[in-house]
């Protein structure tokens, strides 16, 4: 078994716990800037000491209602400043926080609530109170729903003024790194999700390590802030809100991931988090612009010299030729793309799925530089990162301090560290199934780890497909490369125990707009362009560049183009953009006989 591993950077002391930091950096940075919320069209500033006693008022309102150490309580919003809040003023209470997508459905509610036992729901807008009270009637031990844009900051501040302060701390500080500090159910890909039972230490020996190690960079430049777009239900974003709190790096929400350019000009951060589709939606928005604008070429002069640029800075160093063209592109193109993102944007931390190395390599050629990194919900988020100025594109990056990677003889990736959830809440069995008596955490991915300790992930021991001829294929990289294309949100490859290999792939909406346009088939319908000849061109030239990355017997033969959009509203995708493979499967099967009929 092949190992590498990472010595601790950072220990967290045994009394530590989450909310240590925001209590202490209020006395020492009162007047800091800690955050900064939209009120109205303006970013308003949050000082230090705003936000601690803020938290304080919440915490204070929660041991009014009875909320004892221990207690779950769940929130289910959209990513916004109260949820930060929140977060924190359930951790101060000495309660357990259990956060629910904003997304879900009455049924994973009442799963997720009453399977975490949680006494308490903060829910956001009138649409997530209305599905709870759809299963409230099944939710014994809940006391209170309370709902933040119906004022719930502001009442239960009102409610715990006459809870001391002694209170507040006593039972701030009852809490250490021993202590469980959140249950986060995972996205469900298959059956009911499971609840991750994360501790203190599991969040706070994650973050110092992370920020003190191999992103030290990040957190060590002024002015440093970071715009928050993806669920904080999710634990990549709540682990890097920890880190930003940790590092005091000026916060700040949207709740608009669709959307979120407007706010990034707005706000210009310094770096940001996000997941592959982000990367990709802002590749593909800006070819087709510059097409449409009839600059096609050279915007792709300039992409192909920024990736040529990298892949020389990877190897050792660019020419003065290509030196020469990278600077003028970076003229005409590249200042423009960093502009569009706030104009301060210099890196970016990407995970959730594989990034790939055409745009790792276009987004470092233009002046971001893509970290891409790696971990489940059960490693407290990551377990490898990428490292500005050691950054192996293709890769995952390797262990950060304190954890250790293996890979099993199957191949599967192995992982050992403070950072390892302490099991499932409520499922010892599934807990003895993920961890091994040596305290190996069996991550269910494929990959490999080359001779500097740099780990590649290269499928997903589930999703491998074997083929009536019993070639096993890997999925996830081919279904990669297919995304790439501008025309294409989804692709999803079939074939287990089928004679070949073939493809469910769908169709970008906002990309079919602009192609629409540019080619005269203004009104056509999602089922017609589907169907489409010019179309079905372009899609097979995706599936062609898959097809160059893999043997004979892995190819692609056939594809479909679905006439809908996979999206959380259908039920096909995670609220992190993962596709339920099972999900579509079942309700495509038809589809997926039609290609070997």
């Amino acid at each position: 078994m092949r190992e590498y591993s990472v010595p601790v950077l950072v220990d967290v002391p045994p009394s530590a716990n989450l909310t240590d930091t925001v209590f202490q950096r209020a006395e020492q940075e009162p007047g800091a800037v800690a955050l900064r919320r939209k009120v109205g069209a303006d970013w308003t500033a949050v000082t230090a000491r705003e936000f601690r006693d803020q938290v304080a008022a919440v915490a204070k309102g929660l041991i009014a209602a009875g909320v004892e150490p221990g207690d779950r309580v769940a929130l289910m919003s959209r990513t916004r400043y109260e949820w930060t809040v929140i977060d924190y003023a359930i951790w101060s209470a000495g309660a357990v926080g259990v956060p629910i997508y904003e997304t879900s459905s009455a049924d994973q509610v009442a799963w997720i609530v009453s399977d975490s036992g949680a006494k308490a729901i903060f829910v956001e807008l009138e649409s997530h109170e209305a599905t709870v009270h759809e299963v409230l009637p099944k939710l014994d031990a809940v006391k209170h729903v309370w709902r933040i844009e119906g004022g719930a900051v502001d009442e239960l501040s009102a409610a715990g003024a006459e809870v001391s302060d002694e209170t507040l701390t006593e039972r701030r500080t009852g809490r250490c790194v021993d202590d469980l500090a959140t249950i986060v159910y995972t996205s469900g890909t298959t059956g009911m999700p499971k609840g991750c039972r994360l501790t203190h230490d599991n969040l706070l020996f994650t973050a110092r390590n992370v920020s003190y190690g191999p992103l030290e960079k990040l957190f060590s430049v002024d002015n440093r802030s970071v715009l928050l777009f993806l669920p904080l239900a999710h634990v990549f974003a709540r682990l890097i809100q920890v880190v930003l709190v940790e590092t005091g790096t000026v916060i700040g929400h949207t709740p608009d991931m669709k959307n979120v350019a407007p706010s990034l000009q707005e706000f210009r951060p310094t770096f940001l988090l996000a997941v592959p589709r982000v990367f990709e939606k802002v590749y593909n928005g800006a070819e087709q612009k510059a097409v449409a604008g009839g600059k096609g070429k050279i915007f792709h002069a300039a992409a192909g010299t920024a990736i040529a640029w990298s892949r020389a800075e990877s190897a050792g160093g660019a020419g003065l030729g290509l030196k020469l063209k990278h600077a003028l592109f970076d003229k005409l193109v590249y200042g423009k793309l960093r502009e569009a993102t706030g104009g301060n944007l210099w890196a970016a931390i990407s995970g959730g799925s594989a990034l790939g190395d055409r745009l790792g390599h276009f987004f470092r050629g233009v002046g971001i530089e893509v970290l891409e990194g790696w971990g489940l919900t059960e490693t407290s988020a990551p377990s490898t990162v990428n490292m500005p100025g050691a950054n192996k594109i293709g890769t995952v990056g390797k262990p950060f301090p304190g954890v250790s990677v293996a890979i099993g003889d199957d191949g599967e990736i192995l992982v050992k560290g403070r950072h390892i959830f302490k099991g499932y809440w409520n499922n010892d069995a599934a807990t003895a199934e993920a961890i091994d008596a040596d305290g190996w955490f069996h991550t269910g991915d494929i990959g490999e780890i080359d001779a500097d300790g740099y780990v590649r992930i290269t499928g997903r021991k589930k999703e491998i497909l074997v083929t009536a001829a019993g070639k096993n294929v890997a999925p996830a990289p081919m279904e990669d490369r297919i995304r790439a294309h501008p025309l294409v949100s989804q692709a999803l490859v079939v074939g287990d125990n089928r004679p070949f290999v073939a493809a469910l792939v769908t169709l970008d909406p906002e990309a079919l707009e602009q192609w629409k346009t540019a080619n005269g088939r203004a009104g056509a319908t999602l089922a017609e362009l589907s169907a489409d000849s010019a179309i079905i061109a372009e899609v097979q030239k995706a599936v062609d560049d898959a097809n160059r990355s893999v043997s004979k017997a892995e190819q692609i033969k056939k594809f479909t183009i679905l006439d809908i959009e996979l999206s959380e509203e259908t039920g096909h995708v995670t609220p992190k953009q993962s596709i339920k493979r099972n999900v579509v499967m079942r309700d495509f099967a038809k589809q997926v006989d039609e290609l070997y009929g």
